[in-house]
């Protein structure tokens, strides 16, 4: 009978997605493609300072029947005495797995730390106190080619290495991997006994890692092209950062072939992926905390504000149906919004609204929100919907549940302080923009790319502005090949053409940059930190 060959397991923990803005290329769906068609039962994420994706790639993955690890690659200072760490010198990084609840707020903490606690200029990490102080329920990897214990041993420091291992060790104890990666790099290959002999010595386990940026071994050149990108630098260019083919997502038959020598290693990635029981979930919407000056509740406060709002509406601008129209329409609105949970929500918009219209700042309201007369009452809005036979249904409806929606704009050149009142209200600590990220749209990535294989200029501007750009919607490059004949022409003529098409191609849509949004604002009810990853524009 011919033996039965047991099928290789192993489980990638070091994979850098979209979200690792420039520098990963796989996205949350093709992740999840790649995962379960390589039939493992778990992933990590580890992207570059940022849990950007945590919760989509979650989603995406466990949707298709792979368990999500959520974690991130870290930048770190273990040594405290160390001079700061400016933007021209990028500190050595750790990979951070989460293991449950704790730890993933822990990681939050660390990330938001090492962003808002970095000066101008800072490449944003965190020192040895602040991550043993938010350890636990963390799993942390010594960090590969790019880890401090690495660096050190590259460097010929390996009694400085053992010193930095044991400061791991007390942080993380049996929390603490080793980590091997090869990838055929010569820092890989200069720091591997060492770190085995240490890992023996100090009895820590080795783990194998890939650090996988993209997919399959045809997305090389579109990753490489993207890293150039990043680095504003030239593809022609000796004297760059580069990446090789093995950096892809392997079959864990490969990585077994890879790691034979050391089969524990592999062993321990379904190890850690069984230590990891945690993935975010999506939650109602977390109001903050409304506290009246009256000492009154706040359906309470609610009640008395809206009903003296009314009545001063009403004798300002008269009214345009029976009286009790108005007393049983507001009665309506107010027992609904009460039995929702939403009296904090309406008292918060009214005070900042009151506050702007009194500061002078031109405000106004769009939307739904319009329905509501105790949204005029309130003086949230400034138009009587009693008048134009407007349903508060649109607005607010019991046997449909969802937030309310006041789409508000304000002056663009003195919307600051309005955000600076909100922050001085309710706290700097529980007030934040909402992020933004950019991404690589097919003409913006026409000239990027075209800059990077030094294409002639005049042929990249003639090639880009033939690719349509609308607000709002974009358009993918192939889409725009086939509905531009001269884009045809030019693919078949131009030899780079070619090639610059379909690195486009590969790239489009990835994302390019983190900023701020220009409007979007949270208000929480208690220290932001505490539930999700701050960052800070540079």
């Amino acid at each position: 009978m011919a033996e039965t060959r047991k099928r290789a397991e192993f489980v990638h923990l070091r994979v850098k997605s979209a979200y690792s803005l420039l520098e990963g290329a796989i996205r949350p769906g093709e992740l999840a493609r790649l995962a379960r068609d390589a039939g493992m039962p778990a992933v990590a994420v580890t992207d570059v300072n940022n849990l950007f994706g945590a919760y989509d790639l979650s989603e995406t993955l466990v949707k298709n029947g792979v368990q999500p690890i959520t974690g991130c690659f870290l930048s770190i200072e273990l040594d405290d005495t160390a001079p700061q760490v400016g933007s021209q010198q990028k500190p050595p990084a750790i990979a951070l797995l989460v293991q449950n609840d704790v730890g993933y707020r822990n990681l939050t903490k660390l990330l938001s730390a090492a962003y808002l606690g970095a000066e101008p200029g800072d490449w944003p990490h965190v020192k040895a106190a602040m991550l043993a102080k938010h350890a636990e329920g963390l799993i942390a990897l010594t960090g590969g080619p790019d880890g401090p214990i690495n660096k050190l041993l590259v460097a010929g420091q390996p009694d400085a290495a053992r010193v930095l291992l044991d400061k791991l060790i007390a942080i993380f104890g049996n929390r603490l991997y080793v980590e091997l990666q090869r990838h055929g790099l010569p820092d890989e290959r200069a720091a591997e006994n060492g770190l085995i002999d240490l890992a023996y010595e100090k009895a820590i386990p080795l783990v194998a890692t890939n650090d996988v940026h993209f997919g399959a071994a045809d997305m090389y050149e579109a990753h490489d092209a993207l890293l150039c990108i990043a680095d504003a630098a030239f593809v022609s260019q000796t004297d760059r950062r580069r990446l090789t083919r093995e950096h892809r997502f392997k079959s864990a038959e490969e990585m077994a072939v890879q790691f034979a020598d050391l089969p524990e290693a592999v062993e321990n990635t379904v190890e850690i992926a069984k230590r990891c029981a945690f993935r975010p979930r999506k939650r109602n919407p977390i109001l903050p905390k409304f506290v009246p000056e009256s000492g009154l509740s706040p359906a309470d406060e609610l009640r008395a504000q809206a009903e003296s709002g009314l009545e001063r509406r009403l004798k300002l601008h008269g009214m345009h149906a029976d009286e009790k129209v108005y007393r049983d329409r507001l009665a309506f609105e107010l027992d609904v919004i009460i039995r929702m949970d939403f009296a904090g929500y309406f008292l918060i918009v009214s005070d900042f609204m009151r506050w702007t219209r009194d500061s002078g700042i031109p405000v106004g309201v769009r939307g739904s929100g319009a329905t509501s007369l105790v949204a005029w009452a309130l003086d949230i809005t400034n138009l009587d919907p009693i008048r134009f036979g407007l349903l508060f249904e649109r607005f607010l409806n019991p046997e449909r549940v969802s937030m309310p929606d006041f789409d508000i704009d304000f002056c663009q050149e003195r919307r600051d302080e309005v955000v600076r009142y909100v922050r001085h209200k309710y706290g700097e600590d529980r007030v934040a923009h909402i992020i933004a990220l950019g991404s690589l749209q097919a003409r913006a990535a026409v000239r990027d790319v075209g800059r990077v294989l030094q294409m002639p200029l005049g042929l990249v501007d003639r090639i880009a502005k033939l690719v349509p750009n609308p607000p709002g919607r974009p358009v993918s490059l192939s889409d725009a090949i086939e509905a531009e004949p001269r884009l045809q022409g030019i693919a078949e003529q131009e030899p780079l053409a070619e090639q610059l098409f379909s690195i486009v191609e590969k790239i489009e849509g990835l994302y390019r940059h983190a900023s701020t949004h220009p409007a979007g604002v949270v208000i929480g009810d208690r220290p932001l930190d505490e539930i999700l990853p701050l960052y800070r524009d540079p």
